[in-house]
């Protein structure tokens, strides 16, 4: 019976070190992870972990604070076992923050050389926009042309909606 025993501890406790050793810790900085497993560093939720499937775990307690909350098993107290990464600098107060990027694209300004023959191409989605639109001429890479131009390099219009009928 000791046996038995013996091996059900060696096998709950190999069990429990697997289990441990699987779950990676969060690269410094990390706020949150993925749910395909790549780690987010986004001051809130709102759009984290957008296009990577949604957020399986948020590291942050509190809107305010931008100091992540300690990995899964791992206690405020206890340091992590083995990081690649150095641990992030305590931010302060009076430390100058990144600057931040408008929450639209309609708030920015145009790329200058549009007008009403033109469409915007989003050279990194291969769509475009007509003028007017949201987001004509306010991606972050893209050029103006004609609507043949841009069909004849294989673009497609914003939702399916062509400029001209």
């Amino acid at each position: 019976m000791d046996r038995t025993r013996l091996i059900q501890s060696l096998t709950l406790a190999a069990g429990l070190l697997v289990a441990q050793l699987s779950m990676a810790q969060a690269p410094a900085g990390a706020t949150g992870q993925c749910n395909d497993g790549t780690y987010s560093t986004a001051p809130s939720k709102r759009g984290a972990c957008r296009g990577h499937k949604g957020i399986k775990e948020w590291y942050v307690t509190s809107g305010k604070s931008e100091k992540a909350a300690p990995a899964k098993g791992e206690t405020s107290e206890s340091a992590p076992a083995s990081t690649s990464a150095p641990a992030a600098a305590p931010s302060s107060e009076a430390a100058p923050s990144a600057p931040t990027k408008p929450s639209k694209a309609a708030t920015r300004t145009p790329a200058p050389g549009g007008g009403p023959d033109k469409v915007w191409l989003n050279t990194a989605t291969n769509v475009y926009h007509c003028p007017g639109t949201r987001y004509y001429g306010t991606t972050k890479a893209g050029e103006y042309m004609t609507e043949a131009d841009a069909k004849a390099k294989g673009a497609h219009p914003d939702h399916g909606k062509p400029c001209t009928k």
